[in-house]
């Protein structure tokens, strides 16, 4: 996605080498929520731009929004949140179309179990089990603050969601949660494992996992929301030496 959008950039006579983005997913993850920003000299509407970088990008891609941040404005540090649904559902045979967006699990999981589960990611904790920090020698401990499976939008009883927000999410943590859970909601596996693997600490050397085992496949995970706090997001101020964007 960077680079297509670098491309669409170059051509509205964007100067720079990189843009920032809020972060960087799996391959095969989607986003209808990610945000980049980058220095432009602009002098039209900023709704025409939006307009341009859509005209110039692939048919995969798509500027949703656009305005002026502060050139202080740093599109990953500044970050407060991020947000994941994660899409499931529930079927003997597979289903082509379905399984491009979501993945296919059978047999089906217990919802109620799933919602239980979900319920004790809740919190601050010492997430190293379920994967790597995007910087070696960085911390491992991230604070969820919301979990839980809800509904999917197609209206179809076999279709679920998990919903979790965090301050940060460690490489494949969320794949790993969801494949955790669903063990516990097949019955392969309890909630007290999950409540073992978020107390790394109190494990005996010799008991000591390297990751959670199994990894949910990437095509269900989106990432759909980036928080950030009022003030980052301000209107440019006056006397900023050039006009960044976030889109």
């Amino acid at each position: 996605m960077q680079g297509v959008v670098e491309k669409a950039l170059q051509k509205l006579n964007w100067q720079g080498k990189s843009l920032q983005a809020a972060g960087r997913t799996d391959t095969g993850v989607h986003a209808a929520g990610q945000v980049v920003a980058f220095d432009l000299d602009w002098n039209h509407p900023t709704e025409e731009l939006r307009q341009a970088l859509n005209a110039n990008l692939p048919m995969d891609v798509a500027v949703r929004s656009i305005q002026p941040v502060p050139a202080s404005f740093h599109a990953r540090r500044d970050a407060r949140s991020r947000t994941y649904h994660y899409h499931l559902f529930f079927g003997e045979v597979r289903d082509p179309l379905r399984e491009r967006y979501a993945w296919r699990v059978w047999p089906k999981a217990d919802l109620q179990l799933l919602k239980q589960a979900a319920k004790e990611l809740v919190g601050k904790h010492d997430f190293s089990p379920f994967g790597n920090p995007p910087r070696p020698g960085s911390g491992t401990v991230r604070k969820v603050f919301q979990a839980d499976w809800l509904p999917g939008q197609s209206g179809q009883d076999d279709e679920w969601v998990f919903s979790v927000r965090a301050e940060a999410f460690l490489y494949h943590m969320v794949r790993r949660m969801v494949s955790l859970q669903v063990e516990i909601g097949q019955g392969k596996t309890s909630v007290e494992k999950l409540l073992w693997y978020l107390q790394p600490q109190s494990w005996k050397e010799e008991e000591r996992p390297v990751y959670v085992q199994g990894l949910a496949p990437p095509n269900g995970l989106v990432l759909v929301e980036v928080g950030y706090p009022p003030e980052k997001m301000a209107a440019q101020q006056p006397g900023d030496r050039c006009e960044r964007f976030a889109n």
